[in-house]
């Protein structure tokens, strides 16, 4: 949440039925509203780069299932898909269409790794276009489809997509095999009737050459493209106005915004849309700086009644976990992800105010509990008993049984000795419970017998 020029983090989760999500890089994302008004928006998540440098085939679906002042909690799931399923993939697009009652994801594009049989040491990390196919998935029953269009000969990666009702416009993006960003406009149009579907596919004048740009929406019938790049290396700070009227598109220039010197110097930039037509860039810092690894971000307003505002800065609040002599070469994108508009935690769900209704419950699970028969650990009186102690007591898990936590200082534990269990992974049973455990720790060791040499 973004609140006077100050970028604040809220805390997430996952529940407890949520599968693995990995960190990936470079997925392809989109929001999806079922048919029903109240069914809540769910975002899809597929493919992308895995922090071991594979790429992931995979189809995730999360939502938010709890929102409180104190944290969000998600559900993500994993998609099986069956029929003619993507390869795995990065740099693609996904977006919803809706047609004639129904909704279908449609996948197209994106970057792959060359064969196996054609993977050598040498080339083991050369990537390659994706055939330009178009796939149909169906995210109820996890069924796709892919169509040949033969007016998609190329395959392109870190293109824009945008999605109105049953079609799809396909701009810009980058061709691996011509090294050439071409000023594509595609319109994809998808037809759901109650047999198979429909796709066909329309070449429109008048594209844009531009790869990982951004794209944020101002009104019902009209875009923004921020960003993005038109040569290797070299930044597009052009920006871009998409019309609709009537299913024409129109793009035309807007005034460019006055971009700070550091933005307008950087090679390198990224960012993503926050909804209502603002755009949350990120430039790495200079690395003679002290801190090296430092990101500045910036927000850049799009909508009609600040275009000409200048962008916003905000305090350093990420750094790189990577060397940058070590990093992964520049390819095209350096992007994160927003899927959530810019005033979703406003109202009711202000960082600010506190409702001691989200604290979770500890009476039974937490700290202030009752541990054993002489525990005598009271929230009113507790005080620090050990060093490490913040604001909390101590505690250790025995494992009988289903397993228990109990107070380190009922325990009588001595500080080295609580030092020593949570460092290690041995198991621990409380006072009440190791006379009964004694039977499973392992027996002294004999030493062997001494024989005399032969």
């Amino acid at each position: 949440d973004v609140k006077h020029n100050n970028l604040k983090l809220k805390p997430a989760v996952f529940s407890k039925d949520s599968c693995y999500l990995p960190p990936l890089r470079y997925p392809a994302t989109c929001t999806f509203k079922g048919g029903l008004e109240s069914e809540r928006q769910q975002y899809i998540i597929h493919g992308g780069k895995t922090p071991n440098n594979e790429l992931s085939d995979k189809m995730y679906v999360m939502s938010v299932v709890c929102k409180n002042n104190k944290k969000v909690t998600f559900r993500c799931t994993e998609k099986d898909l069956v029929g003619d399923v993507p390869e795995a993939r990065y740099g693609h697009s996904i977006d919803v269409v809706y047609s004639r009652g129904k909704s279908m994801g449609v996948v197209f594009g994106g970057r792959s790794y060359i064969p196996s049989a054609q993977r050598t040491t040498e080339k083991w990390n050369t990537v390659a276009d994706c055939l330009p196919h178009v796939f149909l998935v169906d995210f109820e029953f996890g069924c796709s489809t892919s169509y040949i269009l033969p007016e998609l000969q190329d395959g392109l990666s870190f293109h824009v997509s945008i999605a109105r009702n049953d079609t799809i416009y396909i701009l810009g993006g980058h061709s691996l095999a011509n090294n050439i960003r071409p000023a594509n406009l595609y319109r994809i149009k998808v037809d759901l009737p109650l047999g198979s579907p429909a796709v066909n596919c329309t070449v429109l004048p008048g594209g844009i050459s531009v790869s990982s740009a951004i794209l944020t929406r101002t009104n019902n019938d009209e875009f923004v493209i921020v960003g993005g790049y038109q040569l290797e290396n070299q930044k597009r700070m052009v920006c871009n106005i998409i019309s609709f009227e009537d299913n024409k598109i129109e793009i035309r220039e807007m005034e460019t915004p006055d971009w700070t010197p550091d933005i307008k110097h950087s090679k390198i930039w990224f960012g993503s849309n926050m909804g209502n037509g603002t755009v949350f860039l990120g430039i790495p810092g200079d690395n003679k700086q002290a801190v090296s690894e430092t990101y500045y971000f910036y927000m850049l307003k799009c909508a009609e009644d600040d275009v000409n505002e200048d962008q916003k800065t905000f305090t350093n609040s990420q750094t790189s976990t990577e060397d940058p002599g070590d990093s992964t070469p520049f390819e095209d994108s350096e992007e994160f992800c927003f899927s959530a508009e810019a005033n979703s935690f406003n109202g009711d769900d202000e960082f600010d105010t506190y409702n001691e209704d989200d604290e979770e419950d500890e009476s039974v699970t937490g700290y202030w509990i009752t541990c054993c028969s002489t525990c005598d650990v009271d929230i009113n009186t507790w005080v620090p008993f050990y060093s490490t102690e913040l604001n909390k007591p101590a505690m250790i898990y025995c494992s009988h049984g289903d397993g228990h936590w109990v107070h380190a200082q009922c325990m009588d534990l001595a500080e080295r000795t609580l030092i020593q269990l949570s460092e290690g992974s041995n198991k621990y049973y409380c006072n009440e419970h190791v006379k009964i455990a004694r039977a499973l720790q392992t027996p002294k060791q004999v030493p062997p017998l001494k024989r005399p040499p032969l």
